[in-house]
């Protein structure tokens, strides 16, 4: 039996009764016993075997130099896991890794019955595993007691912290007692890793692997270059070219999942889906068919993208480039794990290319680029594998002698082998005819120019789409790189008219134009392309004529009736005489402004009150102040307004509705009458005249009084 070193011994005939000969990198670092009791953030490739480093890391921490684990009442570790396949496949790893130790282990996770998961933690569950949302609930409900809890693991941090599970995971880690251990384990240490273990960890320690700053050197990636319509074509040849025992295509969206699914379905392969809107039991039977090899190929999401470790997975495939390194790495790292080799394929659209370097340069990778398997290429490695069959090298039992020998007397040994061959291949699914339009690779180191030179002899193709069904160049443009496998360098001049639009096309490309779009010339919303057989003609198409004909607009007939006339500014100016022009001259100067001014001042100081205001004229208007100055109002009488205020417009008393006639007298308003009173009262004084007529307004001359006054 195998020894390892500074493992518990348990766990030791644990690892050695499955099979471990030594421990990989990351599992001999944790077991430095200067990191005993010590909080730990550990990166490490995929597939490196980070599940069993953390369960024999915390191990002295919860059997604390015992055998065997006691009987509690309040779970003693945690590990928390961003997807419930994640939890419940770490669940099974320590469960097997502390079998000796007579552990027990409960899982927490979305989708299942809440009250068995409450029944096994009341049992006494000695390790908790579980998916940050559930993990909470049960906390608040008070099903989980977090008391006695000795250490915490966060597995695939970083997924979790890009799930949105932070809420989540600063409650779980603030419940949990400060005295624990507190491990986090990722492939990648991003930024918000860092600070989150800044803070909740005390004095963590780094420990991450030589291996970790190189490329996975078991797995082998290739880049594929497809046009962007012949996607699906291309992944069916790759499946066939390589027959995995069992592949993973990672898809961006669930439509796509769902669509594929169905698509190769349609085509014999054994396919099941995992995506976050099947249910749990749906995701756990699609997994354990792919266990069992009762299905080869699975298309998922990102979802098992994580930590997701199938045995006989030898190849993955990206269907959609990743968007960022860490989903190229997390996706890759489902194959070649725990030492076996696997086979990653990137389909990359020719128009996607750039991008994917420069993903591929961020992550440190080095693919391999070519262009996807060919029917021959494939049938090739149908041949190899046929002739390398196990079943030809078994030697025969006698009741397979007979039938072989009855087999040789009535047919001949070629007609046997060729009947053998055509069952072979009757079993296979047949590969597809790939369009061979992908550019040519781009030499390393070469930069592409950003502009390009004009098409000396483009050719043009008319489309059956103009103005009056709003084509614009915002989409014909993608629609024509999509349907035609080419890029926006290789297409010129596009010329919009009422019915049909015209676009220039690089001869150099024309005839991969073609075979990208088919016989029928058919692309997007029943768009029809032919074509031409030179430039079109220039100018812009003229709207049809009531007879079905074309009328150019430089036909037009000329106006033959008598137009009207417009009047002549000179005329006017004869009449009106030219405007005047204004002359500084006329303007008195400024002394001059200064001395009227002056002037009038003094004369309004030396005015008597009572005087009368001359008339204003033309050239002076008395101010609003002025005429608010010269109004006398007594301050007295509360019922009189003062100066400056205006009189609200009381509401006429006794309204009846009826039009007042022109006999009926006018109603004074009831401000009008307190004003009245206040100038009788005034006039009683001697302070105004005897009648209120004789007073003019400031600012105007005193009017004549009539013969009724």
């Amino acid at each position: 039996m195998a020894e390892f070193e500074g493992v518990v011994e348990a766990l030791g005939v644990a690892l050695a009764k499955r099979g471990y000969s030594k421990l990989t990198p990351v599992q001999q670092s944790v077991l430095d016993p200067k990191l005993n009791d010590k909080d730990l953030l550990v990166s490490a490739q995929t597939g490196s075997g980070k599940t069993v480093a953390f369960g024999i890391a915390i191990a002295p921490t919860l059997l604390q130099g015992a055998d065997k684990l006691p009987r509690v009442k309040a779970p003693l570790a945690l590990a928390v896991a961003p997807t419930r396949e994640l939890a419940l496949q770490v669940k099974r790893e320590l469960e097997w890794l502390y079998e000796s130790t007579s552990a027990n282990c409960a899982s927490c996770v979305g989708g299942m019955d809440m009250r068995t998961e409450r029944r096994a933690l009341e049992r006494g569950a000695h390790i908790v595993v579980g998916t940050p949302g559930r993990l909470r609930d049960h906390i608040e409900r008070g099903s989980l007691d977090l008391s006695d809890m000795r250490a915490v693991i966060l597995d695939e941090a970083d997924e979790m912290l890009d799930m949105g599970f932070r809420d989540d995971l600063e409650y779980i880690l603030g419940a949990a007692p400060e005295e624990r251990r507190t491990l986090m384990f990722s492939a990648t240490v991003p930024r918000t890793i860092a600070n989150l273990a800044k803070r909740y960890q005390r004095d963590a320690v780094r420990v991450s692997t030589k291996s970790e700053e190189k490329q996975h050197l078991d797995i082998e990636y290739r880049a594929l270059m497809v046009a962007p319509n012949d996607r699906e074509n291309a992944i069916v040849n790759v499946l066939r070219y390589f027959e995995p025992q069992n592949a993973l295509v990672f898809c961006s969206t669930r439509a796509t999942v769902n669509h594929m699914t169905s698509r190769f379905a349609n085509r014999g392969f054994s396919v099941v889906a995992l995506s976050g809107e099947l249910s749990q039991n749906e995701r756990s039977h699609a997994l354990q068919a792919m266990r069992d090899g009762r299905a080869q190929i699975c298309i998922a999401t990102d979802v098992a993208a994580r930590g997701i470790d199938l045995p006989n997975l030898e190849l993955v495939i990206h269907a959609d480039v990743p968007k960022s390194r860490e989903s190229l790495v997390h996706r890759s790292g489902r194959t070649g794990r725990a030492g076996r080799k696997g086979v990653c394929a990137l389909i990359v659209p020719h128009n996607q290319r750039r991008r994917l370097e420069s993903l591929l340069q961020r992550a440190k990778i080095t693919a391999q680029w070519a262009k996807p398997p060919t029917i021959e290429e494939i049938v090739a490695r149908d041949d190899e594998r046929l002739m390398a069959d196990s079943s030809l090298s078994e030697a025969a039992n006698e009741k397979e002698q007979a039938l072989a020998a009855k087999l040789l007397e009535e047919h001949g040994a070629e007609q046997i082998a060729a009947a053998f061959v055509r069952l072979y291949r009757k079993e296979q699914t047949a590969p597809e005819e790939l369009l061979d339009n992908a550019p040519m690779e781009r030499v390393r180191g070469e930069r592409a120019s950003r502009g390009r030179d004009d098409f000396a002899n483009g050719v043009w193709f008319s489309m059956s789409i103009g103005r009056k069904q709003n084509a614009e160049p915002r989409w014909l443009l993608p629609m024509l790189c999509r349907a035609g496998g080419i890029t926006k360098r290789n297409i010129g001049v596009i010329r919009i008219e009422q019915t049909e639009t015209s676009v220039e096309i690089d001869p150099k490309c024309v005839d991969r134009f073609l075979e990208t779009l088919g016989p029928d010339r058919t692309v997007e919303k029943n768009i029809v392309i032919n074509r031409l057989d030179g430039p079109p003609k220039g100018g812009r198409s003229a709207p049809p004529r009531r007879d079905g004909k074309r009328k150019l607009y430089g036909d037009k007939k000329p106006y033959e009736g008598s137009k009207p006339q417009c009047r002549d500014t000179k005329d006017i100016f004869k009449k009106r005489g030219p405007p005047k022009k204004w002359d500084k001259k006329d303007r008195p100067s400024k002394e001059d402004r200064e001395k009227d001014a002056a002037c009038s001042k003094e004369a309004r100081k030396q005015r008597p009150a009572n005087e009368e205001k001359p008339r204003p004229t033309s050239m002076h208007k008395a101010s609003k102040t002025d005429k608010l100055a010269e109004t006398k109002w007594d301050p007295r009488d509360s019922s009189a307004k003062g100066p400056g205020t205006r009189a609200r417009r009381p509401k006429p008393a006794g309204n009846t509705g009826k039009p007042k006639g022109k006999g009926t007298p006018k109603k004074k308003s009831p401000s009008k009458l307190r004003r009245a009173a206040a100038r009788e009262q005034l006039r009683l004084k001697g302070e105004l005249p005897s009648k209120a007529s004789d007073v003019s307004k400031p600012g105007m001359a005193p009017r004549k009084r009539k013969k009724d006054d």
